[in-house]
C-alpha cells in the first residue's frame, strides 16, 4: 500500500529539478570540511532557534510587556507554522528529490519513501522562529534570519529537498509568524497582570520607570 502511495507521489522535479542538480554537484565537488561544517548545521542548526528564543525571553524580563508576551508565543508560533506545513506536506505528498532522481549522488542518506519533501519542515521551524523574535527585537530577528536562510540553503546543499520546498517552506513561515506575532502583542495586559504575581520572577518586571533610570546614569 505504502508502495502504491509513493508511486503515485507528486513529482516536483519538473519546477527545479535542473537547480536541485547543480547545487549537489557544488556540494560534491565542494572540500570535505565544508560539506561536514554544512551537514552539522543542518542537523543540528534548529537548536540554535531555541537559544535564540531563550535569550530573547533573557532580555525581554527588562522589555516592556508586548514585547514579553510576543517573546513568549514565538515558540507557540513555531508550532502553529509546523502543524500547518505538515498538512500542506500531505496533501502534496511529494516525493524527495532523491527519490525521484535516483542517480543524484547526495551527502545526505536519502529518507525513506512517505516522508514527503514540500515543503521543508526545517525552513519553516526556522523561518517562524526569526519572524516571531523580529517583531520583538528587530536585531535578533535579523540575525536569525540569516539562520533560517542558512538552514533553508543547506537542506539542498545536502541533497534532500528541492530549492522550492525550502522557499515555500519559509513563505509558510514568514505567513503564520507575522499574524499570529502581531496578536501575541494584545496579550500584554496578561503579562502585566502576572509579572505582579508568583511569575513575576520569570517574567521580570520590564523596564525600568524614566526617574529610577535617570537615578542610575
Amino acid at each position: 500500500m505504502l508502495l502504491a502511495h509513493h508511486s503515485l507521489a507528486y513529482d516536483g522535479s519538473g519546477i527545479d529539478g535542473g537547480l536541485y542538480t547543480r547545487v549537489i554537484g557544488w556540494a560534491q565537488s565542494a572540500p570535505s570540511w565544508l560539506d561536514s561544517l554544512v551537514k552539522a548545521w543542518s542537523n543540528l542548526g534548529l537548536a540554535l532557534f531555541a537559544v535564540f528564543m531563550i535569550y530573547a525571553w533573557w532580555k525581554a524580563r527588562t522589555a516592556d510587556s508586548v514585547v514579553m508576551a510576543r517573546v513568549l508565543a514565538s515558540p507557540v508560533i513555531v508550532v502553529a507554522a509546523y502543524l500547518v506545513n505538515s498538512v500542506l506536506k500531505s496533501l502534496v505528498s511529494e516525493n524527495r528529490p532523491c527519490q525521484q532522481l535516483p542517480t543524484s549522488v547526495t551527502l545526505e542518506a536519502c529518507p525513506v519513501a512517505g516522508d514527503w519533501s514540500f515543503p521543508s519542515n526545517h525552513s519553516v521551524i526556522a523561518f517562524a522562529a526569526a519572524t516571531a523574535l523580529w517583531f520583538a527585537f528587530r536585531r535578533l530577528g535579523w540575525i536569525a534570519g540569516v539562520a533560517a536562510l542558512a538552514m533553508a540553503a543547506s537542506r539542498v546543499w545536502i541533497g534532500v529537498h528541492y530549492p522550492h520546498d525550502v522557499a515555500v517552506g519559509a513563505l509558510i513561515g514568514i505567513l503564520v509568524g507575522i499574524p499570529l506575532a502581531l496578536v501575541a502583542g494584545r496579550a500584554a495586559p496578561l503579562v502585566d497582570r502576572l509579572r505582579s504575581g508568583p511569575l513575576g520572577p520569570f517574567l521580570g518586571t520590564g523596564p525600568l520607570p524614566a526617574l529610577e533610570t535617570a537615578g542610575r546614569a
